[in-house]
Formats: C-alpha cells, structure tokens, sequence
C-alpha cells in the first residue's frame, strides 16, 4: 500500500525488450548481417533449412560489399590513391 489514502501502489510494467535485439539473435527473426555469431549459432542450431538461407542472404550481403568497395576504391584512385 502506498502512503497515500491507502490505496494500493501501481505496480510497474517490465520493460519491454526492444524488437530488434530479439531478431538479431537468430536468422529466423529478420534480416541479419551476416557476420560470425549468427552464423556459428545457425551452425550451432543445425538446421539445414535455416543455415541454407543464412548462406544465400550472407552471398547477396557479400556481392553488395564487394560492389561498394570496388566504388569506394575507384573514387580514392580519382583523388590520387
């Protein structure tokens, strides 16, 4: 009971977790950069299904990469390397 009047003190609500912490856990939840700890859990996990799309999303995420960098690396060789 609180202090006042005798009515019961409102309980405080936990705070909720924030969505993207929970997808970043696993592929299943979403998008995933495909870095080492998601891919040593799906590896972890060993479910084929989840690792063969973790494979072809870290392929696509890799091509992007490589894009960019032969981008970047065109513009540093423009402005004298």
């Amino acid at each position: 009971m609180s202090a006042k009047k005798g009515k019961p003190a409102k309980k405080s609500k936990p705070a909720k977790k924030s969505s993207s912490t929970s997808k970043s856990k696993t592929a299943q939840g979403g998008p995933v950069p495909p870095y080492g700890v998601p891919i040593r859990e799906a590896i972890a996990r060993g479910n084929k299904s989840e690792m063969k799309s973790l494979a072809s999303s870290t392929r696509k995420y890799v091509a992007d990469i490589q894009r960019a960098l032969k981008v970047l690396e065109g513009k540093i060789a423009k402005h004298g390397g």
